[in-house]
């Protein structure tokens, strides 16, 4: 799937050291912002997969590459993209640019399971095929 949607988030100081270059855990908070507004771009908030259908992402898989650093203030542009789909998981693929200069800083993926509300994995609901099809299998 080529797919993908952008967001932009601003880096704070609160997600940075004391030299002003953020703190590697925070990738993964801009992976989550960039995989929820992917989905909304989608017509498919988070908030209505679970509430109406009991259907709940659950990470149990997640990686990041580190190219160049982040630093308070800059402008970071994240593009998020589902790199698989399977009946009960979804794998998201994510690249993190600086918007200034256009330097790619990261890259990562998650791997999620459909779970419902009592953790119990289950199939994506079939009405959210439309926009998340089911990745061919590999021959």
């Amino acid at each position: 799937m080529s797919r993908f949607h952008e967001t932009k988030v601003r880096v704070r100081y609160a997600e940075t050291d004391k030299w002003g270059t953020v703190y590697h855990s925070n990738f993964f908070v801009w992976f989550e912002v960039g995989r929820v507004e992917l989905l909304r771009s989608l017509g498919l908030p988070y908030k209505d997969m679970e509430e109406k259908d009991d259907s709940h992402t659950v990470v149990v898989e997640v990686k990041c590459s580190f190219e160049r650093p982040a630093r308070y203030d800059d402008l970071l542009r994240i593009r998020t993209w589902i790199s698989e789909s399977k009946n009960k998981t979804i794998r998201f693929a994510y690249e993190v640019f600086n918007d200034a200069t256009g330097e790619r800083l990261a890259t990562g993926e998650t791997l999620h399971v459909i779970c419902d509300g009592n953790g119990k994995p289950k199939p994506l609901p079939e009405k959210y095929r439309a926009q998340i099809p089911l990745t061919p299998a590999a021959e």
